[in-house]
């Protein structure tokens, strides 16, 4: 599956754009099927080398609650879940505001 798409970097919020909303909206979903994370991605920017950078709330076995930070789409292309699945797009996601992203 192709984690990011043509049509997803013209409507993605360039980083830091929503710096001052207190409530940002999350506008794309990326999850492991088998191993509990999810990266709801709020805003990002491709970087010189082609990759992209994302601000996400990421929500793991190890940190249920949740936490905001910053992921590469190559460093989630890369991650495998304990039965080997890749990372995946939520076809079905629809933009929400970080505070329902739970």
């Amino acid at each position: 599956m192709q984690l990011m798409t043509k049509e997803i970097e013209k409507t993605l919020p360039p980083l830091y754009s929503q710096d001052e909303v207190a409530d940002p909206i999350c506008n794309l979903k990326f999850f492991t099927p088998d191993a509990g994370w999810t990266w709801y991605i709020v805003e990002g920017s491709e970087q010189e080398d082609g990759d992209w950078l994302f601000f996400c709330k990421v929500i793991s076995p190890i940190v249920p609650e949740g936490e905001l930070g910053y992921v590469l789409l190559g460093q989630l292309e890369q991650v495998k879940g304990a039965l080997g699945l890749a990372v995946e797009r939520d076809l079905w996601w629809k933009a929400k505001p970080l505070s329902e992203c739970k």
